[in-house]
């Protein structure tokens, strides 16, 4: 509820709607602002992220000066956001700025009137399945017939991201997405050390493709969702058809043991420790403390000097990553894995766009070509992270042609 204002003042009553340009990539925002008693209430829609609306919390006009503020979206956004704008004269745009997780984008919205408005419906029907005890996770569904395809999200993101990519192969497949658990409306559970580890996170897949009863469909994830994939295609090969890795091969899905990674090594160090105590044999104990002084101490100062080096280009007045606990339990909870049983097709943004230093990124990406051999490797270079969106009609044609080979 805002506050109240003089008769006369701008009315700003309407939809708003503007794109903003973030990680390389624009995305729209729309705010409903509607006039009350008191002043105003809006809602405001990530349309390239979310269907839902984030409600808002206060909407005050000060002059000219607009500031819209809404609630908290944990765990996603637990600071919410804020969006301050500077009214022109006839009360037809809105030039400011949107603040969310720590970070500021220029924002221009524009008063439109129904007719131009962008459509919110969106091209699924969603639907919850348990898939542990207290805990459910939404499941789009975008419909289609064929062999089923499941999207997974990458971290932070709802299935809702793809809602412009899945639709594209409902003609050929029935076609599914999956949010994981912690994030958008699927249940949070506390972040312990069992509730998001790969095995878990994995495990939530297959009860989804349990309660649906979707027989060997093709895994689709993106960044962090390679996890998930590496778990599956590990561990469960007869469960899928295929899995397609959208710049999501890296060490959370293959471990590159001549690299090295911070969060894999540091938990197999953590786990030593912890069973290196008095109730070990004196030979037990021995063997213990040489692997830790040859192996594991050396691999994890390797991995923090390769950290620092990655960070030499980094501005020290670059605002830290927004603190989320499942986030770190999701990244703490990563696993070594060094092969894959089923087809795969992996594309990678290489460098990526935004990437100053690529010799990183090249290295793993020889190292999942190298490990897995038998997977397609499709190098894009300069593409963004979210590689769907900067470069659609390359994944399109790669996804389409590798589907096409698993076609019965």
């Amino acid at each position: 509820m805002g506050v109240a204002v003089p008769l006369g003042a701008q009315d700003i009553a309407g939809t708003w709607q503007g794109t903003l340009s973030a990680f390389g990539l624009p995305y729209r925002e729309l705010f409903r602002i509607t006039k009350t008693s008191g002043g105003w209430t809006a809602a405001g829609y990530s349309l390239d992220e979310e269907s839902e609306a984030d409600s808002a919390s206060s909407v005050v006009l000060n002059g000219s000066h607009v500031t819209i503020t809404l609630r908290p979206q944990p765990p996603e956004d637990p600071a919410g956001s804020t969006y301050t704008g500077e009214l022109d004269h006839g009360a037809h745009t809105l030039t400011g700025t949107l603040s969310a997780s720590g970070q500021t984008f220029p924002l221009k919205l524009r008063h439109v009137s129904s007719k131009e408005a962008w459509p919110l419906l969106k091209p699924h029907t969603a639907r919850f399945v348990a898939v542990d005890t207290n805990v459910k996770l939404e499941v789009l569904d975008w419909g289609g017939s064929g062999p089923p395809i499941v999207f997974l999200a990458g971290l932070g993101n709802t299935a809702h991201v793809f809602d412009e990519l899945a639709p594209q192969f409902t003609s050929r497949h029935h076609v599914y997405g999956i949010t994981r658990r912690g994030f958008g409306k699927s249940s949070a559970p506390t972040p312990t050390d069992n509730n998001y580890t790969a095995t878990r996170l994995g495990d939530d897949v297959l009860s989804v493709l349990d309660s649906l009863h979707l027989a060997k469909p093709v895994l689709v994830g993106h960044s962090i969702a390679g996890q998930e994939l590496s778990v599956i295609g590990s561990r469960h090969p007869d469960r899928v058809a295929g899995l397609i890795y959208l710049d999501a091969g890296y060490w959370y899905a293959y471990y590159d043991s001549t690299e090295g990674n911070y969060f894999l090594d540091r938990a197999e160090l953590q786990d030593k420790l912890r069973r290196l105590n008095l109730s070990l044999s004196i030979h037990d104990t021995r063997a213990m403390i040489h692997s830790l002084l040859d192996g594991d101490l050396p691999r994890i100062e390797k991995d923090l000097r390769n950290w620092l080096d990655q960070m030499q280009s980094v501005s020290d007045s670059t605002p830290a990553q927004p603190n989320s606990a499942i986030n770190d339990a999701i990244l703490f909870g990563g696993e070594k894995f060094r092969h894959v049983l089923v087809p795969a097709l992996a594309i990678f943004a290489v460098p990526h766009v935004d990437q100053g230093d690529s010799v990183s990124t090249t290295q793993q990406v020889n190292a999942f070509a190298a490990g897995i051999p038998s997977a397609r490797i499709v190098r894009l270079p300069h593409a963004n992270h979210f590689v769907f969106r900067s470069n659609e009609a390359d994944v399109l044609r790669e996804m389409n042609a590798f589907l096409a080979t698993l076609s019965p």
